[in-house]
């Protein structure tokens, strides 16, 4: 005999929050990466990188802090990173407060191209998700957030706290 548990189905209206949930996952970052590409010629995942070496002190992160706020792995990032590199909107340095790790820097035409491309992505993150919500749905949304993201990795709680700017 089969002593395992019966799963915990989902109900009806569980069911249909995950479906938009995973929709919302799929179809948010293609819009995103769709918009970021036609009007600044760069991916969702470059601007985020820009973006956090222009909120940090002197534009500069090691390369090991700048992957974990981008949710990105070493290897990516390093990718990335040389493309940016190429495009003159970031170099690397050898820290040299410890020559085992590498600094990322965020350029000055880097710091031009994210200012230029800042306000075409808000507009569409504006767009996409904040007109369609009321400011207590906004709430909501970072409550239900922080919540999901804390079952992911409760170890590491503090999310938002990130962000150095926020």
């Amino acid at each position: 005999m089969d002593d395992t548990p019966e799963p915990r189905w989902l109900d009806k209206e569980e069911r249909l929050a995950w479906i938009a949930l995973v929709s919302m996952l799929i179809r948010l970052p293609g819009a995103l990466d769709a918009q970021l590409q036609r009007d600044a010629g760069i991916s969702h995942f470059e601007y985020q990188v820009m973006v956090c070496l222009s909120e940090s002190p002197d534009r500069t992160l090691r390369m090991s802090v700048l992957a974990m706020l981008v949710e990105g792995s070493l290897p990516r990032l390093s990718q990335v990173v040389s493309r940016l590199e190429k495009r003159g909107w970031v170099r690397r340095v050898t820290d040299p407060d410890d020559g085992r790790y590498t600094l990322a820097i965020l350029t000055d035409e880097g710091k031009a191209k994210v200012m230029q491309t800042a306000p075409g992505h808000v507009g569409e993150v504006r767009r996409l998700v904040f007109d369609p919500l009321t400011r207590p749905q906004v709430r909501q949304l970072q409550q239900i957030g922080r919540r999901i993201l804390r079952a992911v990795d409760p170890a590491e709680p503090r999310y938002l706290d990130r962000w150095p700017n926020i």
